[in-house]
């Protein structure tokens, strides 16, 4: 199971660079769509901040320039290799008690928070992909099978 965690968060690393690369080439990107990314960066910060007991460092919805959320992609990414780097099997079944948005009290596994946290970012980056081609601009090519054969996700 770590390895396949490890897998996915290096797609969703390598599909936020994509992403990011395809919002520069755009010169203008749409506003929805920066604010997206922001809000992917500001989430991924979000739910690290949760599973290690720390505040957020961030809004969720954070107003982020381009270059501030590449910057704080890489940061993030760099934070969950490290965290990976610690876990084992059985950690991943360790409950984490968290506050959400709407103050509710809520537990889940560290795998569930993991893999909400990837699929949200997924979700997102699919978004920003419409909110890019409904204004004229090409959208990223992020799916994980894409990452594979790139060789981004062995």
């Amino acid at each position: 199971m770590l390895e396949q965690l490890n897998r996915f968060l290096a797609w969703g690393e390598w599909a936020n660079r994509e992403t990011l690369a395809a919002l520069r080439a755009a010169k203008t990107p749409p506003e929805a769509a920066l604010r997206r990314m922001a809000h992917v960066v500001g989430t991924e910060w979000l739910w690290l901040s949760r599973l290690e007991g720390k505040p957020k460092p961030m809004a969720v919805w954070p107003a982020l320039t381009l270059e501030d959320c590449a910057k704080e992609a890489e940061a993030v990414a760099a934070a969950w290799r490290k965290r990976m780097g610690g876990l084992s099997q059985e950690s991943l079944l360790r409950r984490v008690s968290y506050v959400n948005s709407k103050g509710e009290a809520w537990e889940n596994t560290e795998l569930d928070v993991l893999m909400h946290s990837v699929l949200h970012s997924a979700h997102h980056r699919g978004q920003i992909a419409s909110d890019l081609r409904a204004a004229g601009f090409e959208p990223p090519y992020t799916d994980f099978i894409e990452a594979v054969r790139r060789g981004f996700v062995r």
